[in-house]
């Protein structure tokens, strides 16, 4: 099971650093899907597309996994005002209506992926030695 757990982590780690990257390659698609009541759109882009690599690096550092694991969890649900405003205006990425409605519950189950690591091996054993909170 911890190969798998390893595994796992390692793809989520490259999920969100490529869904970051692609903030700065493509930031218009990004930029599209903003909400008109979010101010700062270019900004918000690059900020939430930074944050993504950054999480997904620190995902790979034992000590901090399962902190950058509540911070992916934290920004899926920061970003999902933008999959709910693409769902209403599906004009704005050309793609049947299923596609954009799955994109909703997958932000949950990618939440679900996020959670599973903030249990980490390290931190785990870490919080069970005696005299440790």
């Amino acid at each position: 099971m911890r190969r798998v757990k390893t595994a796992s982590k390692f793809l989520l780690a490259i999920f969100m650093i490529g869904a970051g990257t692609m903030h700065f390659v493509n930031p218009e698609f990004f930029l599209r899907i903003m909400p008109p009541y979010l101010p700062l759109h270019a900004e918000l882009v690059m900020i939430s597309g930074a944050g993504e690599i950054l999480l997904g690096v620190l995902l790979l550092v034992p000590k901090l996994s399962y902190m950058a694991a509540w911070g992916i969890i934290a920004l899926l649900i920061a970003v999902y005002p933008a999959n709910i405003y693409l769902y209403q205006n599906q004009d704005l990425m050309p793609a049947p209506p299923l596609v954009h409605l799955l994109r909703l519950p997958m932000q949950g189950l990618l939440i679900l992926w996020a959670y599973w690591h903030t249990k980490d091996a390290t931190h785990d054993a870490a919080s069970s030695e005696p005299g440790r909170l």
